[in-house]
């Protein structure tokens, strides 16, 4: 119900996001409407006068109408398309930004082409809602102008026309209210499908090597059959709607018509009259129209709440504090974080990382070290616990002191940017990460950051240099680390390497780790590794075990462990 609500709430705030436009809609389809109800009574009336030989004004009127009509058509049409696109355009950038905002985890518990459905596919559902909303107004008004049109002319005509349409309104609530499932039962099986997918794309070399394609086909189209149904049962509603409307529409306009014809032979109606009711009678039994825009509204509202149900998802909130001096001493206090099963991936975590001192973080599969790296460096918050650093906690530091002063680097980095230089110089501030304009290669920042890397060599490769596109920049794994390692190095403070040299040779390893380390006490650094000569370079070395904190020690001390030893070797050697 919470979802509804919010669905409801975000169409309402859709409909204003058309502005103008939907105010241009609104403002012709309404004159279009008055324009349609006002013309059987004009052409009634030219009738009489052609038959009394009176004024041809009246024809000239039902003319000009026409003209009315087919103008309030097109600029329908014109307004309609710029208030929808107004509108999706500003929903779509408020949702990736409040994704962006999310926390890692929220976004993680829904599959990446999910994600993209909803920004694109519901996204535009949900833009259409200025439209819908106008026009299903609008298009009752016909009938309902058409209800008081034939009251007027006679009273016998407006009941029987006010039966029929009452009968077809009960048809219609009917029709949305089942439509509605069916719709968003549709969009969620769309979105697992669209989900699946792009999972086997990005894994589809692996796929190829098991030799597992008709199994993976099978698994990314198993919500096919769910998919059809809804979508079968969308148009077996909307066709039995049309049905009812189309059988009952017919057998009304008749009835009008008939007693409409006895009126006429009874003197209660002139000829022009009759005329004008038997175009009245059409207006209000021709209900395909609203029909066909419920159909509209309700995927407007089924998109509203898809988009609806993200955005309902708390952001995580900044702080306004800055950073003080210091060199990036990092404290854990009480550290604890759940997965969605309730279970512990850290468990009471207290660590002290000494400003300026590399600290390598090892454990076995599961032990929690990569959590233990995204909440160092705030990529989302701890269930309970504080982290801080250089004595800020860091819910509370600026997004863009956090930014500057930490930086991290992963195992599979995902490259972001137009070109090479675009994705090294994502984390330096605007002036420094853009190119420059002469035929330089890089800015001064972006080359020393490629050369610490030891990435300026493969860069210098390419085509076009920093300037190369990334979508035509071929990369091994260890490349791309190194890239994703350059665009690191901008942390002030805090340099978090989240495995990010495990594709990388030994030599390669070694140059990189003498010139990330740099001065003594430049910078402090977390290194995420399960490489043993990693964890003895580093200062102190933080043993994971189970999501606790083992032990807090140099290598040498730790290694007289047989525990700790079993984390670097093979399994059953003690040695």
């Amino acid at each position: 119900m919470q979802t509804l609500a919010a669905g409801d709430g975000l169409l309402r705030r859709t409909v204003r996001e058309g502005g103008g436009w939907t105010a241009v809609l609104a403002a012709v389809a309404l004159t279009g409407a008055a324009a349609e109800l006002l013309l059987p009574a004009a052409l009634g009336r030219a009738v009489d006068a052609a038959l009394a030989g009176g004024s041809r004004w009246w024809a000239v009127s039902a003319c000009g109408l026409v003209v009315v009509l087919v103008c309030t058509d097109t600029l329908s049409d014109l307004a309609g398309g710029y208030g929808a696109a107004r509108a999706t355009a500003r929903l779509r950038r408020h949702l990736l930004r409040h994704l962006f905002a999310l926390d890692v985890r929220a976004t993680r518990r829904h599959p990446v082409g999910d994600l993209v459905g909803r920004l694109v596919g519901q996204a535009a559902d949900a833009g259409q809602a200025g439209n819908s909303v106008v026009l299903a107004v609008v298009t009752v008004l016909p009938p309902l102008g058409s209800v008081v049109a034939l009251t007027v002319l006679e009273p016998v005509l407006g009941a029987t026309l006010l039966a029929g349409l009452g009968l077809l309104a009960v048809l219609m609530r009917a029709f949305v209210t089942d439509a509605s499932a069916a719709t968003a039962g549709y969009q969620r099986a769309l979105g697992a499908i669209a989900g699946r997918l792009l999972e086997s794309l990005t894994g589809a070399r692996t796929i190829a090597a098991a030799a597992t394609i008709r199994r993976e086909e099978d698994r990314v189209l198993a919500a096919l059959p769910e998919l059809g149904r809804h979508g079968r049962r969308g148009w077996e509603l909307l066709a039995r709607a049309s049905a009812r409307t189309s059988a009952v529409a017919p057998l009304l306009q008749l009835t009008v018509i008939a007693v409409g014809g006895y009126a006429l032979t009874a003197g209660w109606l002139t000829p022009g009259q009759l005329v004008s009711a038997v175009r009245y009678a059409a207006m209000g039994a021709g209900l395909g129209g609203v029909l066909a825009t419920l159909n509209h509204l309700v995927r407007s509202r089924a998109g509203a709440d898809r988009v609806a149900e993200l955005l309902a998802r708390p952001v995580v909130a900044d702080g306004d504090r800055t950073l003080p001096p210091g060199r990036g001493g990092l404290r854990l206090r009480g550290v604890s974080v759940h997965g969605d099963d309730g279970r512990p991936i850290l468990a009471g975590v207290d660590l002290d990382v000494p400003a300026g001192a590399t600290v390598a973080v090892v454990g076995t599969s599961g032990a929690g070290k990569s959590t233990l790296a995204a909440v160092a460096g705030r990529l989302h918050d701890p269930d309970v616990g504080e982290v801080r650093l250089d004595g800020v906690p860091l819910r509370e530091l600026d997004r863009a002191a956090l930014r500057r002063a930490v930086g991290y680097a992963f195992g599979r980095p995902v490259l972001v940017g137009a070109t090479v230089h675009d994705a090294i110089g994502l984390a330096l501030p605007a002036g420094s990460a853009s190119p420059p304009a002469d035929d330089s290669p890089a800015t001064p920042p972006v080359l020393s950051a490629a050369r610490t890397a030891a990435v300026a060599d493969v860069v210098a490769r390419l085509p076009d240099g920093f300037r190369t596109p990334l979508e035509d920049t071929p990369l091994s794994g260890g490349e791309a680390q190194r890239l994703g390692l350059a665009r690191a190095l901008a942390a002030e403070r805090l340099l978090i390497l989240d495995d990010a040299t495990s594709s990388l040779d030994t030599a390669t390893e070694h140059r990189i780790a003498q010139a990330v380390a740099g001065r003594a006490g430049e910078r402090t650094r977390l290194v995420v590794t399960h490489r043993a000569a990693t964890a003895e370079a580093a200062d102190l070395v933080a043993w994971l075990d189970g999501g606790r904190l083992r032990g807090l020690a140099p290598h040498r001390r730790l290694w007289v462990d047989p525990a700790y030893r079993a984390v670097f070797l093979p399994a059953g050697d003690g040695s």
